[in-house]
């Protein structure tokens, strides 16, 4: 029972936030029972203290081994998988609309990401600490099922929050509607992935985890078509008609996905097959480490006010030296922000290393470096994308009008798609040279499925058919690799410090082809970080994993970071589109820590006697 439930926990542990999780999953979940057998990890890692999202399920009440799959209740589940990857992607279309109907700078307009992704670390850290208070975790006494109704319910409000926000106040308001439902986004995706493992039996939990993954990459695919669709009637429109755009379209968005919602929510209230999902834990409590993570989120919310407060009565005219002054002021409290997170955590690792007591998981270097780089992770990814259609909008770039960059923002997710499905191949054990075979074949579908879709769409793929080269790129470092957790995310790193180089120096379908393959490289990352994050935790490894989930806060802070910088260095000259353009070294600066990341881990790891891709290796085909 405790390798069961071990292995449970570590399929949980790869399944969050809708990215892949399923990497190696079978792989990784042999060398855990291969490191139970020599007692190199603490099986009372099961009586530990999980955040609901990677809380060990109650295999009698919930699945029991050889227990076949019910697929009626699956495939309601998936539906909320593509509900977070549509709706997270659509941001990057949704941005230069707003920013056009709001006049808003590109801070403000990366605002909507901070909304969406600080809702999900705010989300996190509310079911911790309410877990640490009451010594039990909240969702597993609510359940994964109700869990997830309420998570739904709470992302309907929020529609309907957007809805009033369109018709009756401003962006404030609607920034707000969207934090609840990113909110409900979170409590949603704390049930909902190891709800799919505890739908049949543990030995294929990963399969339908895949799915799960599969589905909500298919949703940040399609995403940004459909809404480009319903806010601009066509994904051929002008600026002039952009210009003359009412709020109406988004209000019936915005009903849809409501009633989106309500429907999923329905279905699983009133489904008799559908398991409750309850199950008993206890919160070990680390209190050094909750006050760290409650100072790091007072630092952050107190650092960003003064921004948002030099937006209000501001003078009407302002002379080049006055607006120049002003965004030197907001950007140092905007780094500053990015400061408290970084200071802190090490602080916290370099106090744990003193006195571990109270500390919990945070004495692992691994563990607090990790977090600094799915923080970095998360954020890149995020920013990337959301900057993309003020950079397509530049003369330098094709002057591509905000309505016509959904095909572009589509390619960059269905990127993450291309490298998530090749990823999660080896879950079904194929031979060496299947596999080796369907490592070419599915990247190369994956992209034909990009191109289908938008072309579908009525979207002019022409300019994107050379950018199977960039997926040929990725497929070569896919064999390189060797699904090695450590040496793929260096590998990748460096490829996406490369790419953002390639990006900055030139201009044109050479740069947009550079920025777009950041999807590419980003797309292994999560499952790389986690594997090598919480590698050697023994009992705190549930406990790494939650502290990991809070670090999507990097969706929330460095996108507005780079909105920031592009704005102050686009003040400083009269080239069009140079700020945006430049301020792309903020991606740079992400996957040069991503790589060494990816350095620094591996000898950290050997000192403790862990030997992470050699493990994975010795447990392969």
């Amino acid at each position: 029972m405790q390798t069961v439930r071990l292995q449970r926990s570590i399929y949980n542990d790869f399944a969050i936030d809708g990215h892949l999780k399923n990497f190696s999953l079978a792989k990784i979940v042999a060398t855990f029972n291969s490191l139970i057998a020599s007692q190199t990890i603490d099986c009372t890692m099961s009586k530990s203290t999980p955040l609901p999202a990677q809380t060990v399920p109650n295999a009698d009440r919930i699945t029991a081994p050889n227990v076949p799959t019910n697929y009626g209740a699956l495939s309601t589940l998936v539906t909320v998988f593509f509900f977070w990857g549509f709706i997270a992607a659509s941001n990057s279309i949704f941005i230069p609309f707003c920013k056009h109907f709001f006049s808003l700078d590109q801070f403000q307009s990366q605002l909507i990401d901070f909304a969406f992704y600080f809702a999900y670390y705010i989300g996190a850290i509310i079911l911790y600490l309410v877990g640490v208070s009451r010594g039990q975790d909240l969702v597993g006494q609510w359940g994964y099922k109700r869990s997830i109704i309420y998570g739904l319910l709470l992302s309907i409000v929020g529609a309907v929050g957007m809805i009033l926000a369109v018709k009756y106040s401003g962006f404030s308001a609607l920034l707000s509607a969207l934090f609840i439902v990113a909110l409900g986004f979170s409590l949603q995706q704390t049930g909902a992935q190891p709800f799919a493992i505890a739908l049949g039996d543990p030995s294929t939990g990963s399969h339908r985890v895949n799915l799960g993954g599969g589905v909500n990459s298919f949703g940040t695919m399609i995403g940004p078509i459909i809404v480009a669709l319903a806010l601009f009637g066509s994904t051929r429109v002008t600026d002039e008609q952009i210009n003359s755009l009412s709020l109406d379209t988004v209000v019936i968005l915005y009903m849809f996905v409501g009633v989106l919602f309500l429907v999923a929510a329905a279905l699983f209230y009133f489904s008799k097959k559908l398991p409750s999902g309850i199950m008993e834990s206890h919160v070990e409590k680390s209190n050094k480490a909750t006050a760290s993570l409650l100072i790091m989120t007072v630092f952050v919310i107190g650092l960003f006010i003064p921004v948002f407060a030099s937006y209000l009565n501001l003078p009407a005219q302002q002379t080049d030296e006055q607006k120049h002054a002003l965004e030197i002021y907001r950007l140092r409290w905007l780094f500053g922000a990015l400061a408290a997170v970084v200071i802190i955590l090490l602080y916290s690792y370099s106090r744990a290393r003193r006195n571990p007591t109270g500390w919990g998981a945070m004495r692992y270097p691994q563990l607090v470096l990790g977090m600094l780089a799915l923080f970095t992770y998360v954020g890149v990814e995020v920013t990337i994308a959301s900057n993309l259609g003020e950079l397509l909008r530049q003369p330098d770039f094709g002057g591509i009008q905000a309505a016509q960059t959904a095909p572009y923002v589509s390619v960059y997710w269905g990127s993450l798609m291309i490298g998530r499905w090749a990823g999660s191949i080896p879950v079904f054990n194929p031979s060496k040279s299947t596999k080796n075979f369907l490592l070419v074949l599915v990247p190369l579908v994956a992209f034909a499925v990009i191109i289908g879709v938008n072309s579908i769409a009525k979207n002019d793929m022409t300019p994107l058919y050379w950018y199977v080269v960039c997926v040929i790129v990725q497929i070569l470092g896919f064999f390189i690799t060797q699904e090695k957790p450590a040496l793929m995310l260096l590998v990748f790193g460096f490829l996406g410090i490369i790419a953002m180089l390639i990006g900055l120096m030139t201009t044109g379908t050479v740069s947009i082809y550079a920025f777009l393959s950041g999807g590419l490289f980003c797309s292994i990352m999560w499952p790389c970080i986690f594997a090598l994050a919480i590698a050697g935790l023994g009992k705190y490894t549930t406990q790494g994993s939650a502290f990991l989930i809070m670090m999507i806060l990097g969706g929330a802070i460095i996108p507005p970071i780079q909105g920031k910088l592009a704005d102050y260095i686009q003040a400083t000259s009269d080239k069009p589109g140079v700020g945006i353009h430049q301020s792309y070294w903020i991606a740079v600066v992400c996957f040069a820590y991503l790589a060494f990341y990816a350095f620094a881990v591996k000898g950290i790891l050997k000192k403790q006697g862990i030997d992470f891709d050699k493990e994975l290796a010795a447990s392969g085909h």
